[in-house]
């Protein structure tokens, strides 16, 4: 099918590729780089998958704009007190949707996997991303990433950005 994102696999790479920097930079605790995956007017939202199929808006994160994002950051880096851990995703499923208004949907599964020193490593939080990627200055960026989580119970605290 000509035009169809489903088939380009030009683009699916450079889709693949944005996904893979992505948990690279999250995996390997580069907060400060996060915020650059995304536009400067952006969403991400952690939401659980009771409210998101029910279309009801509650998230357990929720940022509006890259500034967000950043105040994240510090938050993360310089202000909150945790037991320290580290995680690392896992990503599956890819699927590339219609391009609209200049927006590739994507969505794929995750897997996020946290280690906490001297404990065993343990399932985290999983579920699925729901994706609006753009391209701005040649470079993929997302202007929307939503994941949805599948448990219904998540840890007290979710620090690091999913």
């Amino acid at each position: 099918m000509e035009g169809d994102p489903r088939f380009d696999v030009a683009l699916r790479l450079e889709v693949e590729d944005l996904y893979a920097r992505y948990i690279a930079c999250l995996d390997q605790r580069r907060y400060d780089e996060w915020p650059e995956f995304f536009t400067e007017e952006c969403v991400y939202k952690l939401q659980p998958r009771e409210n998101f199929e029910r279309d009801l808006p509650l998230c357990t994160l929720s940022f509006e704009s890259r500034g967000m994002l950043k105040d994240r950051v510090y938050g993360i880096t310089q202000t909150l007190f945790h037991q320290p851990y580290y995680q690392r995703h896992l990503v599956s499923g890819l699927a590339i949707g219609a391009v609209r208004q200049g927006a590739i949907a994507a969505e794929a599964n995750y897997l996020v996997i946290r280690t906490r020193k001297n404990e065993p490593s343990e399932v985290f939080n999983c579920g699925r991303y729901f994706d609006q990627i753009v391209r701005e200055g040649g470079a993929l960026l997302f202007r929307e990433k939503l994941a949805v989580f599948d448990s219904e119970l998540i840890p007290n605290s979710i620090i690091y950005p999913i």
